[in-house]
């Protein structure tokens, strides 16, 4: 992290805002409109799976995750993945991945999907969705669609639409 004093922690309620503005600054507006938004909008990320990352007390990076199902299996949606851009390439959204999928496996979970640029989220172990297994609603680029089994063979079967894991949703 050169000479920086890194530290990741669980999101907490009082980082919304935040983030918020980080995700505004990286993504802009266009954000919305992207499926993995559409999702989001059914279900919210869960706190003690989404992590922070700060430099004394500057939030530099964030990553959500938030329940899903892909068929009928439950899964995770990880993302967003964002870095405050001065500090990219510093090793900060690995940092805070690979801490993401830990708790992840560490709670029990089997899979995480993403929308992303492979080069970049195979170093964590994610792989292509193959083609024609899963949907997602609006606009999705499929080539870009990953998944991590963080039990062996997890993925095995599954197929079908991704959307919000209802049993989670705010009632």
């Amino acid at each position: 992290m050169n000479d920086l004093s890194l530290t990741i922690l669980s999101e907490a309620a009082g980082d919304a805002q935040a983030i918020e503005r980080l995700h505004e600054r990286t993504f802009g507006p266009g954000r919305f409109v992207l499926s993995a938004y559409r999702i989001r909008e059914h279900v919210d990320h869960v706190l003690e799976l989404s992590f922070t990352a700060r430099v004394g007390t500057l939030l530099v990076g964030s990553v959500r995750q938030l329940p899903i199902c892909v068929g009928d299996t439950p899964a995770l949606l990880l993302g967003p993945l964002t870095v405050e851009p001065p500090f990219r390439g510093r090793g900060v959204g690995r940092q805070l991945l690979e801490r993401a999928l830990k708790d992840a496996k560490a709670h029990g979970h089997r899979l995480v999907l993403l929308v992303g640029d492979e080069p970049y989220y195979s170093r964590v172990g994610f792989k292509p969705v193959p083609k024609g297994r899963v949907t997602m609603p609006g606009p999705v680029d499929y080539a870009r669609l990953l998944v991590v089994e963080l039990v062996e063979g997890a993925f095995e079967g599954v197929s079908g639409p991704v959307g919000p894991d209802w049993s989670k949703a705010p009632t």
